[in-house]
């Protein structure tokens, strides 16, 4: 589905989340820096927000992947250099570069070392997506901004609408087992360093059910993505 005409017009606020803000609370935050929506994806580690992020890539939405972005931000030199400088040389990898393994170890088992990383890391990554944002084609449809910590770190304010995937967790613990090789601990361990996904849930103005196929979901994000276009195309100020 081609969804550039809908788009094209103007931008709306944010809708009343589910949770306690109210819409006066957050309505038009975004309204003025971009033309066309901006979607925050949240979830559960594992529940499949890259996955829609593609899917919202293929219906002509252009993506920040806040992930790819700071593993580009990890092989600038003078970031290399202050990782070095702070950690010493074992979190070198062997051939060049930083072990992302071994800061990751680091980052999850102490809060104060994982704030210091963000430190360095959020603003370049910052930079990054509204570089990519400001460079959008005409015919871009929404914006997406695919951030593990959408919520903590306070993007949420960069975003005209906030999408939760909803995934149970032993589906997520199986898929995490599968392609990462996590122990059942492991996920845990991670969330625990996370919000509490009732109340990321909460803050989400929709919530995309991921238990299904792939078929599914594709068809439930399809159908979102023109419920919000339509919606922000109808605002008075359109």
């Amino acid at each position: 589905m081609n969804f550039s005409k809908q788009a094209s017009k103007s931008r709306m606020g944010r809708k009343a989340p589910p949770g306690n803000r109210s819409s006066t609370e957050q309505q038009g935050q975004t309204m003025g820096r971009h033309r066309i929506p901006v979607i925050g994806l949240t979830g559960g580690i594992g529940s499949g927000k890259s996955q829609v992020a593609m899917m919202l890539k293929d219906l002509g939405c252009v993506v920040a992947d806040a992930d790819a972005m700071a593993k580009k931000a990890l092989e600038m030199p003078e970031v290399i250099q202050q990782l070095q400088d702070r950690w010493g040389d074992h979190v070198l990898a062997s051939q060049s570069g930083i072990d992302r393994t071994k800061v990751a170890s680091i980052v999850f088992h102490d809060e104060s070392e994982r704030r210091w990383l963000e430190s360095i890391l959020h603003p370049i990554v910052h930079e990054q997506r509204e570089a990519l944002f400001a460079s959008a084609s005409a015919d871009a449809v929404a914006l997406v901004i695919d951030a593990p910590l959408l919520l903590e770190a306070g993007l949420d304010s960069d975003c005209d609408a906030i999408l939760f995937i909803d995934t149970p967790e032993e589906i997520r613990q199986k898929r995490l087992q599968q392609h990462r090789g996590w122990e059942p601990t492991e996920l845990a361990r991670r969330e625990a360093a996370q919000l509490p996904l009732d109340e990321k849930r909460s803050m989400a103005h929709h919530v995309l059910g991921n238990d299904g196929e792939v078929e599914d979901l594709a068809r439930s994000v399809e159908a979102y993505l023109e419920t919000l276009i339509s919606d922000f195309s109808s605002r008075p100020d359109s």
